[in-house]
């Protein structure tokens, strides 16, 4: 009938993806299959970021497991008792680090965390633990190492020498040569990933 309008049609909600997850994660010009952890966010324009990314997955909780490990090996070797997280480990190391005492700010830097508050509790279960010692400079607090704590680092230290260590320097066939300018170009891309990291969290809290 004339002058009856036409229904207007809603645009329909499309799923956009970049590659058919049933498919192998690769690009025209690679030769292997990518082993991520969530197909569902592989991207085009990056395919090889998801690699990356599962690959910290894997070394992050590895690491962690790693360093409660050898502390709690450290710490039966001293006889001592502590229940030590991965975060209060990695505080004990950096306020240990050069002999010098540090803030917590510089600790959080240094550790790049941003939430101080998980390396202020950190650092009140050291000192409770008689790990570590504050003093009070004008304004600032500072955090060293007591002679308690400088010797668990010392002591994981042997842990690592011989838990760790031996086993890195056969990895090169066993030689006791291992490719150390190759690792230290990993760890130069590994700091360069932190900063996009970082970038992209900043953003992410204006998007």
């Amino acid at each position: 009938m004339a002058g009856l309008a036409k229904p207007i049609k809603k645009p329909q909600n499309r799923k956009i993806t970049d590659q058919n997850p049933d498919q192998p994660h690769k690009r025209p010009d690679q030769t292997h299959k990518l082993i991520v952890s969530s197909s569902h966010l592989v991207s085009e324009k990056a395919v090889e970021l998801s690699e990356v990314e599962y690959g910290l997955i894997v070394a992050s909780n590895a690491f962690g497991m790693w360093i409660i490990k050898a502390m709690s090996v450290a710490l039966a070797e001293m006889e001592q008792s502590a229940d030590l997280g991965v975060l209060d480990i990695l505080c004990l190391h950096s306020v240990n680090h050069r002999g010098r005492a540090k803030k917590l700010a510089d600790i959080c830097f240094k550790l790049n965390v941003d939430d101080s508050h998980t390396v202020n509790y950190a650092l009140k279960k050291l000192v409770k633990y008689g790990l570590v010692q504050s003093e009070k400079q004008g304004k600032e607090v500072f955090y060293g190492t007591t002679k308690q704590g400088q010797a668990l680092c010392m002591a994981y230290r042997d842990v690592r020498e011989s838990c760790l260590v031996d086993e890195y320097a056969a990895f090169d066939g066993g030689s006791g040569k291992p490719n150390a300018a190759s690792l230290s170009e990993v760890a130069r891309q590994l700091r360069l990933l932190s900063g996009l990291y970082d970038q992209a969290a900043r953003s992410a809290t204006s998007f």
